[in-house]
């Protein structure tokens, strides 16, 4: 008999790395995805089940979650696929995560908060790199720091990109960079750089709109966060994007031009470079009376931290540890979740 765990999605280049990393790990899901063909090789190769169901098809859907306790929904980008499948889960009672990294995904479950926990669900969006080991940073800072007042997060090494990331960050385009001032989402409106020392020299860091904008709010409070990456060209590039050509560039025939640029790219990093890869997180929190704290993270890979985080989540979930309504991991599972990882190391910089 399979697991009552439904992993959705399990055909893009994340669902075959998770499911593969389900088997290694003794676990049996239900895999599901819309394309029979695929699903069924993918479902073939580790002997799992399938279910071939296409999100809008709210019936079968429904059919499908009613066999399971939990979705891990790993077919994005989730502004298109994420309602539909939170639609399902309230509906069956089924507890929902995600591996999105998406603000308005996370805001628009955050906005469902009391509907889930009448139905008794859990809604766990970006249970992967996005954003289990930011958010836990977060968490950190604030436990170090409760009456800090501003948030800095800044993350470096982030490799190559599967295509269902690149295209969630050519949907972004239209944003601009999004940051938090005083509890609320804004746009800047001119890039923000920063110097900041990942551990091996201070580096150029470009503000990115992260999903951390959105949960680290959730999980601390903090009413002020700004996400920098690590600069890079075409990071710098897409952050100095005039308004005029933002407006072009998130049109539907320049999004699909786009996208079928990333379609003719490889499919994600590849087993050498995950193994080779990994991230360091910077963590700043800061009080009104200037008192600073800072703490730096290490994890490996993001794609491949991204299976370990979310199948633990959901053995949790499954093992009877899921809270009603939306949550954020840090707030289930604390601060110290990520360092329970192998290759996670968190070290405090310093002291107020």
């Amino acid at each position: 008999m399979p697991d009552r765990i439904l992993i959705y999605g399990a055909t893009g280049y994340t669902g075959k790395l998770v499911a593969r990393k389900a088997k290694q790990q003794g676990l049996r899901p239900i895999l599901g995805g819309r394309n029979p063909a695929k699903l069924k090789s993918v479902a073939g190769q580790m002997a799992f089940e399938h279910r071939t169901v296409d999100l809008n098809d709210r019936a079968g859907l429904e059919k499908v979650l009613k066999e399971v306790d939990v979705v891990l929904h790993i077919a994005g980008p989730f502004s298109q696929t994420s309602r539909q499948m939170v639609d399902a889960c309230i509906a069956t009672g089924t507890h929902y995560l995600d591996i999105t990294g998406e603000i308005d995904v996370f805001e628009a479950c955050a906005a469902r908060d009391a509907e889930a926990k009448k139905a008794g669900v859990m809604l766990m969006p970006g249970v992967g790199f996005d954003v289990v080991p930011s958010d836990c940073l977060a968490a950190h800072m604030k436990r170090r720091m409760p009456d800090a007042s501003e948030l800095t997060l800044a993350i470096s090494g982030l490799g190559s990109m599967s295509r269902g990331t690149a295209k969630t960050g050519v949907e972004s385009i239209r944003f601009g960079t999004r940051i938090r001032r005083d509890g609320k989402i804004l746009s800047s409106k001119a890039p923000l750089v920063r110097e900041i020392d990942f551990g091996q020299g201070v580096k150029k860091s470009v503000a990115v709109g992260w999903g951390d904008v959105s949960t680290a709010y959730h999980s601390t409070g903090i009413p002020n966060i700004t996400v920098y990456f690590e600069a890079t060209a075409q990071l710098e590039q897409a952050a100095n994007i005039g308004p005029f050509l933002r407006w072009v560039l998130s049109t539907g025939p320049a999004q699909r031009m786009l996208k079928k640029k990333i379609d003719q790219q490889p499919e994600g990093p590849d087993d050498a470079q995950r193994a080779e890869g990994y991230s360091i997180l910077l963590g700043e929190a800061v009080n009104e009376a200037g008192d600073r704290v800072v703490s730096r993270l290490r994890t490996p890979e993001g794609y491949s931290l991204t299976a370990l985080t979310s199948l633990e989540i959901v053995r949790r979930v499954m093992q009877g540890n899921a809270v009603p309504g939306y949550q954020t991991p840090s707030s289930v599972f604390g601060p110290d979740f990520i360092t329970e990882f192998p290759g996670c190391e968190l070290e405090d910089l310093n002291s107020a």
